[in-house]
């Protein structure tokens, strides 16, 4: 029976190899925007965004709290 839905999925192939494709890039990406290295730098361009004024205090500490939190998980992830 393995040969034959296979035979019959045959032209459905393409599609999987499709999604295949974004599902790897996705990962990819996601790998690379959760990268610690990466957090820092959005933490550091934060903390010169508060110091410019370009963002106020509040802000400042929603996002900073949302940075530290990926890190943390990121962090936990690794260990």
């Amino acid at each position: 029976m393995g040969v034959l839905s296979e035979i019959a999925l045959l032209p459905l192939a393409p599609v999987r190899g499709t999604l295949w494709i974004a599902e790897c890039l996705r990962d990819a990406a996601e790998r690379e925007l959760h990268h610690p290295s990466v957090i820092r730098a959005r933490l550091a361009a934060l903390n010169e965004a508060l110091e410019s004024g370009a963002i106020d205090p509040d802000a400042f500490d929603r996002e900073e709290d949302r940075l530290l939190d990926l890190l943390e998980r990121g962090t936990t992830r690794r260990g």
